[in-house]
């Protein structure tokens, strides 16, 4: 028992002794490695070498690294891996992380050692050296002697990636973290770090994106949007402005340019295009610019918008000075080119413009029609009207109302630079001439028109205030559309204007009450008609009925009518035939007559002086002549088959004074003047004991 136990007791002190001496190998192992000047540097580290003593003494004065052997930090960097022969009473080797710029962002570079810069420098200008992973080409280039890079803040900028870099010679600032050697001193950390806070404040490690963006907040989920930007560049290196001069011009903005420096993003090309510190004229568009901000600062701004139905009048502050175009008429102020100092005459079309607003201004001036309000407490959405309220007024009869107005103009896309030179802007040209010029021009109409007229004449007042108002706007180049008078308004609560407008309104009532009436009295007669119209039509089978039979017998009375104007026509052709045989045939027997009585006057001639002293010696014998006379006819009247009485009596027509009628005449003479009377158409009637017969009556057209 004793016996294992001792030899339990041995082995474990000889397990013991074997670890002990392991652990001391191990131990021993990197102090030998170390001792034999083995280095090893991890794949994601660097080596800083650090000469603790030459032959060739220490670096020059002023500057940090040692170029020729001399004790101090070496330009050469390890990279991951085995090195030998830096012996450590020596060397020191400093290992340092690889330099490591994230996706998307930007390093800024400080050096340590180099040239000073120049008295009008800012930053250290830009020497080939592969991004700063050449210390030895930084400082001097293809050269060995004179120093080619500049200490301080560098033009030059990482861009994401992992770079090897001396952090003996250079720092590197970026988002995460700042990359330098533990060697500095406290106020160069605390500049380092003051940087940096300052690139964080203006997210100088982030590329410019220059348009409509979200933005990730770093302490929250939002997002904010910006809107449709352009970006104003001020750089803070090169030569300075001359004189006079508020906005540096551009340069090497053009694709072919010799010196084109990529919108701000090469800052070498930029100083050899003859760039000039400063704000510049030209702007960033929308796309992602990676611009050092040590070099340049960049703001957002939006692009001028000329909306639809306006142009924008440029006045700019840059340019040369140019000649005036306005003309010798237009004596307030001057108009210049496009590409000169003032206002120019052109004007800018609706659209969106990457318009510099530190270079100039565009204001904007409407082209279609616009309404404004002088009426208190009432403005439209372009704000022109805000300061205007209703017009004080006085009128002939001591009332003091105040006179709502709407007023509708409309200025000539041509004459909008006018208007901005001469007032300013519109609003300018509102308040400080129409504004004075309507309030003059009502109140002195108002004047003139007691309260009532100022009511009842609304109309004539407003069609005489438009065609002066449109003489006067035409001097101010702008043109009055329309003029709209409202309802003049009192502050007082005396209701006197209730009073005169319940005149109006009573008056107005009457004369409506009037056209009322005569509208009724016209409407009975319509409805008259309308009832006759109505009986009418419940009647109209006979009212038809009766038209037809009148129409009929109408025409039966036409037929007859006609039938019997045939037959006297017939009558009288038949009787004018008659006549003229009768009047032959007289004429054949009057000749007849003629040449008988001729003879028989010869033979009574003869006879009649035997006769004559035969009867002389009868009526003699009578005593008294008239007495033969009777016998005679006596004689006569007994021997004749006429009888005494005739049953026809001829008439030529009705007797006159003084005049005998025709049974007092002879017969021949009564055949002769019925003859006569018939042949110029007089009238003769035929009287007889019997019945007399009807005759038909010749028109006097067919007797004559």
């Amino acid at each position: 028992m004793e016996t294992s136990v001792l030899l339990f007791g041995f082995s474990l002190q000889l397990g013991m002794w074997i670890v002990a001496s392991c652990l001391g190998l191990l131990l021993l192992v990197p102090i030998a490695l170390w001792l034999a000047g083995i280095r090893y540097i991890p794949n994601d580290r660097v080596g800083i070498i650090e000469k603790i003593w030459s032959g060739k003494g220490s670096v020059e004065e002023g500057r940090l690294l040692a170029s020729r052997g001399e004790a101090g930090y070496e330009m050469k960097l390890l990279r991951g891996g085995i090195h030998f022969g830096y012996w450590p009473w020596q060397y020191r080797i400093h290992k340092a992380p690889l330099t490591i710029v994230p996706q998307g962002k930007i390093g800024y570079v400080f050096a340590r050692d180099g040239q000073p810069a120049e008295s009008d420098q800012t930053l250290a200008r830009v020497v080939p050296c592969k991004d700063f992973q050449d210390a030895r080409g930084f400082l001097f280039g293809k050269s060995s002697g004179q120093l080619l890079g500049q200490r301080g803040r560098q033009r030059a900028i990482l861009r994401e990636g992992v770079y090897a870099i001396n952090l003996a010679l250079f720092v590197v600032i970026t988002e995460d973290q700042v990359y330098r050697l533990n060697r500095m001193t406290r106020n160069e950390s605390m500049m380092i770090d003051k940087w940096r806070g300052v690139l964080q404040s203006v997210r100088g490690f982030d590329p410019v994106v220059v348009g409509a963006y979200p933005i990730n907040h770093r302490d929250s989920v939002e997002q904010t949007t910006v809107g449709d930007t352009i970006g104003v560049v001020t750089v803070q290196d090169g030569p300075t402005l001359d004189a006079g001069q508020i906005i540096a011009p551009p340069v090497g903005i053009e694709k072919d340019a010799e010196h084109n420096h990529s919108n701000f993003q090469d800052i070498e090309e930029f100083l050899k295009a003859g760039g000039r510190r400063g704000r510049q004229f030209g702007v960033l568009t929308d796309g992602t610019y990676f611009i050092n901000r040590w070099f340049a600062t960049v703001e957002l701004i939006p692009k001028t918008v000329v909306p639809i139905g306006h142009v924008g009048v440029v006045v700019s502050y840059f340019g040369k000075e140019g000649s005036d175009v306005s003309g010798e008429d237009f004596r307030h102020g001057e108009r210049v080119a496009s590409d000169e100092r003032g206002v120019q005459a052109k004007t800018r079309s609706p659209g969106k413009y990457a318009f510099n607003t530190y270079a100039g201004n565009v204001h904007l001036v409407p082209t279609t029609n616009f309404v404004l309000h002088w009426i208190t407490g009432r403005t439209e959405t372009h704000k022109f009207d805000e300061s205007l309220k209703s017009i004080d007024l006085v009128t002939a009869d001591a009332y003091e109302p105040s006179l709502p107005l709407s007023v509708v103009v409309h200025i000539d896309y041509q004459k909008a630079a006018n208007v901005v030179q001469r007032f300013g802007d519109v609003k300018k040209l509102i308040t400080q001439t129409l504004d004075p010029l309507l309030s003059a021009y009502f109140r002195d109409i108002a004047h003139k028109k007691t309260m009532l007229e100022l009511l009842h004449d609304r109309d004539l007042i407003q069609e005489e205030a438009r065609q002066e108002l449109r003489r006067k706007f035409c001097g101010f180049d702008i043109e009055l559309v329309d003029v709209l008078i409202g309802k003049p308004e009192t502050q007082e609560a005396t209701g006197e204007i209730e009073t005169l407008l319940e005149q109006l309104r009573l008056r107005q009532l009457s004369q409506e009450q009037v056209k009322t009436y005569q509208q009724q009295c016209a409407a009975s007669e319509k409805l008259k008609t309308l009832k006759m119209a109505q009986a009418q039509a419940e009647l109209q089978t006979e009212l038809t009925q009766s038209r037809v039979e009148i129409e009929i017998s109408k025409n039966r009375g036409e037929a007859e009518l006609e039938q019997a104007r045939m037959r006297a026509e017939q009558t009288v052709v038949d009787a004018e035939a008659d006549h003229r045989k009768h009047l032959l045939i007289a004429e054949a027997e009057s000749k007849a007559k003629a040449l008988l009585g001729e003879g028989e006057s010869t033979r009574i001639a003869l006879e009649g002086e035997a006769q004559a002293n035969v009867l002389r010696k009868q009526i003699e014998s009578y005593g008294d002549p008239r007495l033969y006379a009777v016998s005679i006819v006596s004689k006569h009247l007994s021997q004749s088959r006429q009888p005494l009485v005739p049953e026809q009596l001829f008439m030529t027509g009705s007797s006159r004074d003084g005049e005998k009628s025709g049974s007092e005449q002879g017969p021949l003479s009564s055949l002769i003047e019925l003859l006569l009377a018939e042949k110029v158409g007089f009238k003769t009637e035929v009287f007889s004991n019997s019945e007399p017969e009807e005759k038909p009556r010749e028109d006097d057209s067919t007797s004559a």
